[in-house]
Formats: structure tokens, C-alpha cells, sequence
């Protein structure tokens, strides 16, 4: 990314500049690569010729076939109602340097499309008389070698970013009716109002606030002005787009056991290198750049920020920074999750002695963790909540806290609502929703969520831990500074839960062949 201006560059600049006022003002100093590009006659005759027809092949993707049944139950849910569904725009890192683009959820959910091929995009389901819906997807078009934003547009022009997916190709690829994003703005204000038979509009208003604000701006011109009326329309857009994720397709669930075992193959990767980076600084990153790789050889990039914990970072919850040293003897937590191209991810935790065997505490401990995780998954039956996986998994480890002395009350007084002493070691939730986020269907309200009963085709985590910060004085000293997370993926079924997962290792010996399997092929690798 880097680009070297020269005083030429400098020079030249400045007489583009005085040749073609108004096109790209004068900055003084302050040029970049983008900027400095020749605007003459002749370079825009010679940019728009000699180039290969190099059409993409397109193919149909396999999401397609389940699109249209998405959209109908959206389409029932607001009869007579102009929805609007954006993929969002590219955010900025820094300066003139993006973030690497990934879609809305509800608009890859209702599309199909993942990866980065739509960036502004939207998806509009219009009102027909009927009650009906047609879905229409509003995209820019291609700047090919046919059109001058081809070399001159640095956002979308593939002289820049490569070839992208237009009007033609994302019909093709999705079966939806698509359209220029030119023609977005009065597609969205056609017939709006609040008269009979006029049409009202809901966003998903979070995603692009430039759709968000022309959106309002209709509602106020025509009869909808109260800003707190239309942001609980819009939620529930939102909320229903959530819930109707909680039940997945058999797409969906491939694709999740896809990224499962994508997420094998980069805890593999890291344990392969883990002997290698015992004691060097910084070896949190090297085994976080040992799984990333993986990410993005078999998938689209990590499904969230990987955690590589080792020692007293482990008790802490959300560790991204990774910053630590990894010891021999500590305990290791890796919290990862490789999303896949359709951006369905996996979410699985395991906990590991770095020097490939447990000590005898360090097993006590686990086994604990353990044995609350099963007691979760016993409870998960269909029909259960989230709330009776929770109450499983947090009596096992009331009780375990108690046998070791620690719970400074009994078992059922912590358990007690008006209690809850063994929180302090466990104080965040033991399962969610998983699909397209790592916390899946997050706008749902509560009584479908945690509330609900648990059906067929629900995929979720189940994460019990134990987290001993090393400034906790309420324990004893060779507790502190160990933290124990276990969490594995959960498909729900007609005759009961399924570790989708169940190919990682998790039992104290399965863990440790596999750490010797590893270790020894990294040992081989590096010979």
C-alpha cells in the first residue's frame, strides 16, 4: 500500500491541476496514489481501448434455492409494506484505507450473496395489490473496461479493485429481479403516504445511514413524521429478520458443519506450532497467525477476533489482544471460529496445557468444565429453554466450587436468585444462538430467545468456564490466574441435541494425543 511521491509527482500534480480546475482541488503536500493519475485526452482515448472481453463466469449459488422461501415468510409478516434490507458500505481503518467488506446479516440472509460483493448494495421487497412481494436487488453496475470509471473510480472502478459482480451477474447468482442503485430513491418514494392504499416503508435502519436518512426523508414529506414511531417500525423489521434465523435450513446447517471443520484445521495448525512458540514474546500472535491462516485458506476470515489467553489472561472473557507470552506449564484458552465464504461461522473454545499434559489439579479443574457442559447438553432437549441449559451448567459448577471449599454459602443459596455468590467465576451466559453471527439472532426479544423453547434445527453453543483472575484474593493462591472455557457447536434435532463439533477433542486424554499428533507433525514440518 505504500506509494512513493516524487517532486515530479509534486510538479505534475499542479499542472493537471491548473489545466483542469475543479477536478480533484489542489492539496498542496497533501497528495496520494489515487490523486495522482493523468486526466489528458489522449490517456482516456488510450485507457478506452485494447482490453480482452474477459466476462466472469457465473453460476448459480446454491443459496439461491432456499432464498425464495426466506423471502415469502418476510414478505407474509408486512403485507402492503415497502421493506428495505442494505448490505451497508465499506468502513473506514484509517485515512483512505477500508475495512475489508462483509454484508449485513439479514441482507446476506435474504440474498444469499456473502464475501464482498456488494458493498452498498440493497435489497427492496416492493407491495403488490395482492399482498405479495417482488424482491428487487439494487446494485451499482460494473465498472468494466467499457466505462471510464473503470480506470478514473477508485471505490468500484476494476482497474482498481478487480473484477466485481454487476446487475447481470448477481441476478444470476441470486435469481432476484436486479436493478442500478441509480434508480433506488424513487423506487423507495413510489406511492408513499399515509392515505389508504399508499405504501410505508420499515428499514433496517442501523446498516447504511445514507439509506436510513432518504428513507426518513420520504416518511417525513409524506405523512410520517414521528421519528420514535418510525424507529419501532424499524425494529421490528429488524427483530423479525433476527427470529427468522433462529430455525436453520439444511443449507445453513452445512454450511456450519463447513465451518466446524474449517475450525479443526486451524486449532490443528496452532498446536502444530505451540511447542515452537513456548517463551517467545509475543507467542499469543504467533498461534492467532497460526489459525488465521486457516481462516482465510478455507474461508472468508475469522468469524469474530480470535482469543489466544495463556495463563492470567484466560480468566478474561474477551482477551483480543494476544499480546502475551505463552509458558510452558500454563493452561492455554483459544476462543476461534472460522466463517465461511457464505459467512456462516463456527464458534468453538478449548483449553489446553501448554506442555501437552495436565497436572493433576490442572485436570480437576477441567473436568469440571466438562462435566457442567454435558449436564447443558442432557438439558437441551427439544422443547427445553436456554434458560434449563443455563441452570444445568451453573449447578455443576455451584457444586464443584462448594466441594472445593471456594462458594462461601451452600449449593442452593448461590443458586438462589437472591444469591448467585458462584457467578464471580462464571458471571457470563452458556449458550447463545450461532449462524451468521458468532451471536446469532441478537435483535430478538427475549421471550423468543431466552424464553422460547428450543426446536428443531436451532444450532447453538454451549460454553460453561471457570475464570480465577490472578487479583482474586476470595480464592486460594493456586487457583489464580487460570482460566477454563469449553464451548462446542450444538445442532438441535427431532430426537435430541448433536455435537456438531464432536470431531474436536475435548476429553482430558483425547486432548492430549491429539496435542502429541500435532506436535509431532510440526516437529516433522520443520525439518
Amino acid at each position: 500500500m505504500s506509494e512513493v511521491i516524487t517532486e515530479q509527482d509534486k510538479e505534475y500534480e499542479a499542472r493537471e491541476q491548473a489545466a483542469a480546475p475543479g477536478d480533484d482541488q489542489p492539496m498542496g503536500d497533501r497528495v496520494n496514489n489515487r490523486s495522482l493519475r493523468p486526466r489528458s485526452d489522449a490517456f482516456v482515448e488510450f485507457m478506452s481501448s485494447g482490453w480482452d472481453d474477459n466476462e466472469p463466469t457465473i453460476e448459480r449459488l446454491e443459496s439461491a434455492s432456499y432464498i425464495p422461501a426466506r423471502l415469502q415468510a418476510l414478505s407474509e409478516a408486512f403485507p402492503g409494506e415497502r421493506l428495505v434490507i442494505p448490505a451497508g458500505q465499506p468502513k473506514v481503518r484509517n485515512n483512505d484505507c477500508d475495512y475489508a467488506f462483509r454484508p449485513d446479516s439479514a441482507f446476506s440472509y435474504y440474498t444469499g450473496l456473502g464475501q464482498d460483493y456488494e458493498a452498498g448494495a440493497v435489497l427492496v421487497l416492493d407491495p403488490n395489490a395482492d399482498g405479495t412481494h417482488t424482491p428487487m436487488l439494487f446494485v451499482a453496475p460494473r465498472a468494466d473496461h467499457y466505462t471510464q470509471d473503470f480506470f478514473k473510480d477508485p471505490h468500484y472502478g476494476e482497474y482498481w479493485v478487480g473484477p466485481r459482480a454487476g446487475l447481470n451477474e448477481l441476478e444470476a447468482m441470486t435469481g432476484i429481479e436486479t436493478h442500478d442503485i441509480a434508480q433506488l430513491a424513487d423506487m423507495l418514494g413510489k406511492d408513499v403516504g399515509d392515505e389508504a392504499g399508499a405504501v410505508q416503508l420499515r428499514v433496517i435502519r442501523e446498516t447504511d445511514p445514507q439509506v436510513t436518512a432518504t428513507v426518513n426523508e420520504l416518511r417525513e414529506g409524506h405523512g410520517f413524521p414521528n421519528e420514535a414511531d418510525n424507529t419501532v417500525r424499524d425494529d421490528k423489521l429488524h427483530e423479525f429478520a433476527s427470529e427468522a434465523r433462529m430455525e436453520k435450513d439444511d443449507f445453513e446447517v452445512r454450511e456450519i458443519r463447513r465451518a466446524v471443520d474449517a475450525t479443526k484445521h486451524g486449532f490443528d495448525n496452532i498446536l502444530r506450532k505451540l511447542p515452537d512458540a513456548l517463551g517467545k514474546p509475543r507467542s499469543e500472535r504467533i498461534l492467532e497467525g497460526a489459525f488465521n491462516s486457516i481462516s482465510r485458506e478455507e474461508g472468508n476470515e475469522v468469524g469474530y477476533d480470535t482469543i489466544i489467553a495463556s495463563g492470567a489472561h484466560a480468566p478474561i472473557l474477551h482477551w483480543i489482544r494476544n499480546t502475551g507470552t505463552v509458558n510452558a506449564g500454563e493452561l492455554l484458552l483459544i476462543d476461534a471460529g472460522v466463517e465461511v465464504d457464505s459467512l456462516y461461522t463456527a464458534d468453538i473454545t478449548r483449553t489446553f496445557p501448554t506442555n501437552g499434559k495436565f497436572t493433576d489439579f490442572q485436570k480437576k479443574l477441567y473436568q469440571a468444565v466438562l462435566d457442567s457442559q454435558q449436564a447443558g447438553f442432557e438439558a437441551a432437549k427439544p422443547g427445553a429453554t436456554y434458560s434449563d441449559i443455563h441452570h444445568a451448567c451453573m449447578r455443576v459448577i455451584a457444586e464443584r466450587l462448594h466441594d472445593w471449599g471456594i462458594l462461601p454459602v451452600d449449593v442452593e443459596e448461590s443458586l438462589s436468585p437472591e444469591g448467585q455468590q458462584h457467578r464471580r467465576w462464571l458471571a457470563c451466559g452458556v449458550a447463545h444462538h450461532l449462524g451468521l453471527d458468532v451471536h446469532d439472532c441478537a435483535q430478538a426479544r427475549y421471550e423468543s430467545y431466552q424464553g422460547a423453547k428450543i426446536t428443531p434445527g436451532m444450532v447453538f453453543t454451549i460454553e460453561p468456564g471457570l475464570y480465577f483472575r490472578e487479583d482474586d484474593l476470595m480464592i486460594p493462591p493456586e487457583y489464580r490466574g487460570i482460566g477454563i472455557r469449553i464451548e462446542d457447536d450444538v445442532l438441535m434435532t427431532e430426537d435430541g441435541p448433536e455435537w456438531i463439533s464432536a470431531g474436536i477433542p475435548k476429553q482430558i486424554d483425547d486432548v492430549e494425543a491429539w496435542m502429541a499428533q500435532m506436535a509431532a507433525e510440526g516437529a516433522k514440518d520443520a525439518r
